[in-house]
């Protein structure tokens, strides 16, 4: 895949708002996500079973070219008609 022009900020934004889905302990969230949602992503055929030890998951076909896609349209960063950032 081709590192597309993504817009950092909103990346660190969006992982601070999925850390804070753990939150526990006053300021303290896991580094993984809450299982709720690798429930709902096995459940919707885009990652393989996230039950067991292993510390990292796999995605499907599916999940691959869904992520693939959902990182560009909600983190690309936008030129021209953007009406959000103006021209350089």
């Amino acid at each position: 895949m081709a590192e597309p022009d993504l817009d950092t900020d909103k990346l660190d934004d969006a992982a601070l708002a999925i850390l804070s889905l753990t939150l526990h302990d006053g300021n303290r969230v896991w580094k993984g996500l809450d299982w709720s949602i690798t429930d709902r992503l096995h459940a919707k055929g885009l990652i393989y079973d996230p039950v067991g030890k292993a510390k990292s998951l796999a995605l499907t076909e599916a999940g691959l070219a869904r992520a693939e896609a959902s990182l560009a349209a909600l983190f690309k960063k936008r030129r021209g008609n953007d009406p959000q950032r103006s021209a350089p």
